[in-house]
């Protein structure tokens, strides 16, 4: 399939998971080129495991493939049935998962604690709850200094500063980029470091 076709097929997918599920989905067409360089920007090879959430057709995916990441080391939690087998079929060596983002957190590791997440989850139109669950989850798969990323069409963080709060997280703005339909911000979340008291 060339890259045009591939990419019609794209839309037209987002576009059929859009009108079943306008809240799930919450667009309808795939994240830009230049909004899947700004939201991996920061990820090295060394980050892996990677986890995605919602990666939808794989445009972080890639992304995340470019900036040195081994296929291997990446878990990619997706909920759409049609899109969890599209991933599959075009990243055979990655770890799929048919699931909720919001359930991480009871469950085991998947593997060896993650680096980086990277979220595509539509946030804004989600729950204070299930917000404060996909982050919990988040966090229990990724080792110590661990980065989520996640972006935003609003104008500011996607996470309410009392949910960051009361998970002990703090957020920064990584970018914005106009050239996305419609323009993006892109976000990192990490955990607060221990204030050192002087002795």
């Amino acid at each position: 399939m060339s890259t045009t076709a591939s990419t019609c097929h794209d839309f037209l997918g987002f576009l059929r998971a859009w009108i079943a599920d306008p809240w799930r989905v919450a667009a309808i067409a795939p994240s830009g080129q230049t909004l899947a360089r700004l939201i991996t920007s920061e990820i090295k090879p060394s980050d892996g495991p990677v986890i995605e959430l919602g990666p939808g057709t794989g445009v972080f995916t890639k992304a995340i493939l470019q900036r040195g990441v081994a296929e291997v080391d990446m878990l990619l939690i997706e909920y759409g049935s049609d899109f969890m087998r599209l991933l599959q079929q075009r990243f055979p060596n990655a770890r799929v998962l048919w699931m909720d983002a919001a359930q991480l957190a009871q469950y085991d590791h998947f593997m060896a604690p993650a680096g980086a997440v990277v979220s595509g989850l539509p946030l804004l139109s989600m729950s204070p709850r299930k917000v404060m669950a996909i982050l919990t989850g988040a966090f229990r798969h990724m080792k110590d200094g661990g980065t989520f990323y996640q972006f935003t069409y609003g104008m500011s963080c996607p996470v309410p500063r009392p949910i960051l709060d009361r998970l002990g997280l703090k957020a920064s703005l990584v970018g914005r980029t106009a050239l996305n339909v419609p323009p993006a911000s892109v976000y990192r979340i990490r955990r607060r470091q221990p204030i050192a008291y002087m002795t």
